[in-house]
């Protein structure tokens, strides 16, 4: 069985890394942004780990919240990262990222400086391509990791043997992305590359049995608040095609 703890990077859930602790080890899913190591090193603490404990790192996407930190934590944890090769470009700062707006939350966020903010370049370790799977209890934890597109093209989740995932960003919760009000409500993250592609991953998700899902934007929800967003968005997709 795994523990899954959340990291917060940012207030109110607004910003989420997670530590799960498995029997034999420790993965961390996401890196938070640059200058994240001193709020990640305090929740090892808080479990009695440190970096030398962290396995492998996961980066969900090459968004500046999930993988500014990457460089230095691999330098401190000497733990290798793992990611999927779609982002590649955007790990190694050779391509920019582009950002899809689902709204205006992320209208008003792409006009301030945090989403365009540099990191340091780094290239993963293990890369994933279309139709890998990665089992995770290499690394001390019972789960795999799997390419689940849609938020970007190489975005990429953890899928644990207890029935939660950890999605990255394939949705949100809450009132503008965290924890204020109805943290159990489901939304679309700022951005957003293609929303069916997403719904078809969330759909594979909950069709195959996860009952739980951990966010980087927002709190856990469970998966018939999941299967309601997935539909949610199916629905957008018909009525714009009508219109």
């Amino acid at each position: 069985m795994s523990k899954i703890v959340r990291i917060p990077i940012l207030p109110f859930q607004m910003a989420n890394a997670h530590l799960v602790i498995g029997n034999q080890g420790c993965v961390l899913i996401d890196a938070g942004l640059p200058g994240s190591a001193t709020k990640i090193e305090r929740a090892l603490s808080s479990q009695g780990l440190s970096f030398r404990d962290i396995e492998a790192i996961v980066i969900t996407h090459a968004h500046v919240d999930h993988a500014g930190g990457a460089a230095e934590l691999r330098e401190r944890s000497r733990a290798p990262i793992i990611a999927h090769e779609e982002d590649l470009p955007h790990y190694k700062r050779e391509v920019p990222m582009t950002f899809c707006p689902t709204g205006w939350a992320g209208r008003l966020f792409f006009k301030t400086p945090l989403p365009h903010e540099s990191y340091t370049a780094f290239e993963p370790d293990v890369l994933l391509s279309d139709g890998d799977t990665l089992d995770l209890s290499k690394f001390g934890v019972n789960g795999i990791v799997k390419h689940t597109p849609g938020h970007t093209k190489g975005s990429i989740s953890v899928e644990l043997g207890s029935k939660e995932a950890l999605v990255g960003d394939l949705l949100a919760s809450g009132i503008f992305i965290g924890g204020l009000l109805r943290t159990g409500h489901a939304i679309r993250p700022p951005f957003e590359d293609d929303p069916q592609t997403v719904a078809k991953e969330l759909f594979r998700l909950v069709d195959g049995g996860i009952e739980r899902f951990y966010l980087g934007h927002g709190g856990a929800l469970d998966a018939r608040e999941v299967r309601r967003h997935a539909e949610a968005l199916v629905r957008m997709h018909q009525q714009t095609k009508q219109t």
